[in-house]
């Protein structure tokens, strides 16, 4: 029998609190430490609770673990590694919605600076170093090492909402996660390749992608880990009016 929504009591809200405050983007996992399936189904399941505008659902999840994670991989960096050697090559490879503005002002600017000069520096790499740079990006497409990669697609026939329905999908898959002691990385790093992922994942030609996201157990002694981002006050953004 379950249990009415309206009625169901949250026991520990701190705990709640925790699980929220305590997601970051983890980027290294321990590869060989393996997430079991039933956990995987049973945090989508949790996320699908997420709202969506009349009830679309617009989530399409691609799990890739073992070969089918590898492959995807070893792809998408060889893709990569050529776009560095030539950047024309770039033009063959765009993102199907613009994730990031297409010019950027303060205050945003000042937070991407500051998120990228504290990630680079904290990996002791100076600006300047395009090598080191580039390898590090290429993390991204070794799901940094996390056991399971997702991909996240939608029908492109839905609108702009659908983003905003599936972000609220997205978080809970990584809040629940947090709950069972496992980690996540978001990534729109991803985007760009959506030729090579997308017959690769099995998609339908009607299919876009969202994003992809790395899913593991955290490597606690890895230096990068210990790479937390700022957040503004709720002061600072909120606005009361009576």
């Amino acid at each position: 029998m379950n249990v009415s929504q309206v009625a169901t009591v949250v026991a520990d809200p701190a705990s709640v609190d925790a699980a929220i405050e305590s997601r970051f983007s983890c980027r290294a996992f321990l590869r060989e430490r393996p997430v079991a399936r039933a956990d995987i189904e049973h945090l989508l399941d949790v996320a699908s609770r997420a709202p969506s505008g009349t009830n679309t659902q617009p989530w399409k999840v691609y799990v890739l673990q073992g070969a089918a994670r590898d492959t995807l991989a070893d792809k998408v960096c060889a893709a990569h590694d050529a776009i560095y050697a030539d950047p024309t090559l770039a033009e063959q490879y765009r993102e199907e919605y613009d994730y990031y503005p297409t010019k950027w002002i303060p205050p945003y600017i000042d937070r991407r600076r500051e998120n990228g000069w504290g990630l680079y520096g904290l990996l002791g790499i100076q600006k300047g170093e395009k090598d080191k740079m580039h390898a590090q990006h290429q993390r991204n497409f070794r799901f940094f090492d996390a056991p399971v990669g997702l991909m996240f697609t939608m029908d492109r026939i839905l609108g702009r909402g659908s983003l905003m329905d599936y972000g609220m999908f997205l978080q809970n898959i990584m809040v629940a996660a947090r709950a069972r002691g496992l980690h996540t990385c978001p990534q729109a790093a991803w985007n760009g390749f959506a030729k090579i992922i997308l017959p690769h994942i099995g998609a339908g030609e009607n299919e876009m992608i969202v994003c992809g996201m790395s899913l593991g157990y955290a490597d606690i002694d890895a230096r990068v880990n210990t790479f937390h981002t700022p957040r503004e006050p709720a002061s600072a953004f909120t606005h009361w009016r009576e």
